[in-house]
């Protein structure tokens, strides 16, 4: 029978080189659910906007084992199969990270941020934090918390993944909303190798306030700029624009 890895990494930072401080995975077999959640050292200081963000400064991770050295990490690589399915919200950025330790997923995805830009469409972020209020997932967090033992923390790796525990169960019901009667484990795979196409004005730029098919009509050359040039833009934001193009 299939597990469910649910799973957050912390890092140093956003960039290149930054590396993972902590990994943190639930795994779902049947009605046992099993933790993992371990600090680890890096080679790489963390940034200070980082440590913002999550809270982890370098003395919590001084003399800790590197990430390949966890038990967490160990546990991820037993549980590497086709089998198995790995469930991440923005799941390209996790799953770089962890490249950078030699992991390399054999695992089905379910990437729920892109679900929820396909289910939750009108809403105006997607980010898991924002269900979390949105959905007023935090009043239900601390009893899942005490009957798993874990300790809740805004932006903690393992504290998110209780989050995007209770957020699965939400992206369930769209589902059935939106699709009726589906596999939704098949389904979530589905979406997740499916581009979305953005619609909504954009948030940055000259152009911001306009959409792309009006961005496009009078300004072609600055979409063809974005392409080329923005390293920052996300794959669906990427497929919408070469869409518009076309």
């Amino acid at each position: 029978m299939a597990k469910y890895i649910i799973l957050d990494t912390e890092t140093t930072g956003a960039g290149e080189n930054d590396r993972v401080i902590q990994l943190g995975f639930m795994v779902l077999d049947g009605k046992n659910v099993q933790v993992h959640n371990d600090l680890c050292s890096s080679p790489v200081p963390i940034g200070y906007g980082a440590m913002e963000v999550h809270g982890i400064t370098p003395d919590q991770i001084e003399g800790k084992p590197s990430c390949v050295e966890t038990s967490a990490f160990k546990a991820l690589e037993v549980l590497n199969t086709p089998d198995n399915v790995m469930i991440i919200h923005n799941a390209p950025f996790d799953l770089g990270m962890l490249a950078k330790e030699n992991f390399t997923s054999k695992m089905r995805l379910i990437d729920t941020l892109r679900c929820a830009k396909h289910l939750f469409d009108e809403e105006e972020a997607h980010r898991l934090q924002f269900f979390r209020y949105r959905l007023e997932l935090y009043k239900l967090e601390q009893a899942e918390a005490d009957a798993l033992g874990i300790v809740v923390k805004a932006h903690d790796a393992i504290g998110d993944v209780l989050v995007l525990k209770l957020f699965l169960t939400e992206l369930r019901k769209k589902l059935t909303e939106r699709f009726g009667n589906v596999n939704p484990i098949d389904k979530m795979v589905e979406l997740t190798q499916t581009p979305v196409l953005i619609t909504r004005p954009l948030k940055f730029g000259k152009h911001k306030g306009k959409t792309l098919s009006e961005i496009v009509m009078s300004d072609k050359g600055y979409l063809s700029w974005m392409l080329a040039n923005m390293e920052n833009l996300d794959e669906d934001m990427k497929y919408s624009i070469a869409k518009v193009l076309e």
